[in-house]
């Protein structure tokens, strides 16, 4: 039987960098099994969007959270989350022509470039349209060609 979508359960930190840590122990301790090459791949990803959803957002602030999903989809892609507190105003996006003011403020977003690429794709959606109330960004990593999840995977993975 091959798994269509494997979702394991969401990860909640709190939205400081001194959790970067645990996000990246938890992540490869989530994907035990999976090619070491993805795994290493996912957890730079994670480092720079956990990173910054804690430094331009309202996460970064006391009781502020961070959220991480993950889902295998397809049996070859996983796709890598996390959802912040919102109250930045602003979407990630990648430097381009700008200010020397502008290009301050963009140099913590250069991280975005690496994740652009390390992923076969990433973006962001915003959690509620209407108000600041947090942005997803996610990447999706392929995982090496010829390679395949490690058996026993079920479709809901709970761990605690």
């Amino acid at each position: 039987m091959s798994l269509h979508r494997v979702f394991w359960e969401h990860r909640t930190y709190p939205g400081d960098l001194a959790q970067l840590r645990q996000v990246r122990k938890d992540l490869a301790t989530d994907l035990a099994g999976f090619p070491e090459e993805a795994v290493e791949t996912l957890v730079l990803c994670a480092s720079e969007l956990f990173a910054n959803a804690c430094k331009y957002t309202a996460s970064g602030q006391e009781n502020g959270q961070v959220i991480r999903t993950l889902c295998l989809r397809r049996g070859r892609l996983l796709r890598l989350g996390f959802t912040d507190d919102g109250g930045s105003g602003s979407a990630p996006q990648i430097p381009t022509e700008r200010s020397d003011d502008e290009w301050n403020w963009a140099e913590g977003q250069r991280g975005l470039l690496m994740v652009q690429e390390l992923s076969v794709a990433w973006g962001y959606d915003r959690t509620c349209p209407w108000t600041d109330t947090g942005t997803h960004t996610w990447a999706l990593i392929p995982l090496p060609e010829g390679t395949a999840p490690p058996p026993g995977l079920k479709p809901y993975i709970f761990t605690r």
